[in-house]
């Protein structure tokens, strides 16, 4: 009866030795090595490292997407062109001139569209006034006070703007004192001015900024010769200078065959990596600090 039982202990002992050799021949296959002598396993990746899965990749910190500002001008006196614009798939600002049938009506439309809005201020050209603006130019020669009263009225056609840019005004914006008083004019109602560049001679944002008020230019036409070739030629070198500098502005107007070419150029922002904006976007962007 004593070795029966020292006959089960002695196989006991035994089996289990067998199981732990077993055991140890089996290691998990997380810790086996694999293709790149990897013998542990790779710690958790933080979920905040795991790439989003919307397939599009974000700037790199610190390195801001570049930005192009697009302005339409000389909206307001056409109904059906204007509404047109209202569809326009990306940001754009557009510049609506006072007193027109569709100013009120478009800028409000507008706004609600999430555009920018700013008002197309007529001035004073060198030749003759070509269009029905001429009741609202703002001259050369006039007073401040002249001149605050003509513009309020102006502004009040088009409540939703918050800065202004020139039609026409090649004389107007190539005189100094008026575009001083006209800088003082802006900054009582808080605007900020953007030239459109009618004349090679103009002082406008100089005096803009001697009289503290934002402003910037335009940089590129897109549509004065509106040859669908031409435009495509104008739309490059924005994109280039957009690139370059890490913003730019675009002009053009609003024809229709102005706004069927920019349709066909406009998503190629996308696929460039630059950031369509409105014109205030753009001056607080490039505000310092």
């Amino acid at each position: 009866m004593r070795w029966g039982w020292a006959a089960l202990v002695a196989g006991a002992f035994l089996a289990g030795l067998l199981l732990v050799g077993v055991a140890l021949i089996r290691a998990p296959e997380t810790e086996r090595q694999v293709g790149d002598n990897l013998v542990n396993p790779p710690a958790a990746v933080p979920s905040s490292a795991v790439p989003s899965d919307n397939g599009a990749a974000g700037p790199a910190p610190g390195a801001p997407a570049p930005r192009l500002a697009i302005i339409v001008d000389d909206l307001g006196y056409d109904p059906v062109q204007d509404a047109e614009w209202l569809d326009f798939p990306e940001r754009i600002t557009v510049s609506v001139l006072p007193h027109g049938p569709s100013s009120k009506s478009f800028a409000a439309s507008a706004h609600t569209h999430g555009f920018g809005v700013i008002l197309h201020v007529p001035m004073e050209p060198e030749g003759a006034v070509t269009d029905r603006t001429e009741p609202y130019l703002l001259r050369r020669g006039m007073t401040q006070e002249e001149m605050t009263d003509r513009f309020a009225r102006m502004a009040a056609d088009v409540p939703q703007a918050n800065g202004a840019s020139n039609h026409m005004g090649s004389a107007f914006t190539s005189d100094l004192a008026a575009m001083t008083t006209f800088a003082r004019v802006l900054k009582r109602k808080g605007f900020f001015f953007v030239d459109s560049v009618t004349s090679a001679g103009t002082v406008g944002v100089m005096a803009m900024e001697q009289e503290g008020v934002p402003a910037t230019r335009r940089d590129v036409i897109l549509d004065d010769d509106n040859r669908p070739e031409e435009m495509r030629r104008q739309w490059d070198s924005a994109i280039a200078l957009a690139k370059e500098r890490g913003g730019a502005i675009l002009l053009c107007h609003s024809r229709r065959e102005t706004r069927t070419t920019l349709l066909e150029l406009i998503p190629q922002l996308r696929r460039e990596g630059i950031r369509p904006v409105t014109v205030e976007e753009l001056l607080v962007a490039r505000r310092p600090g």
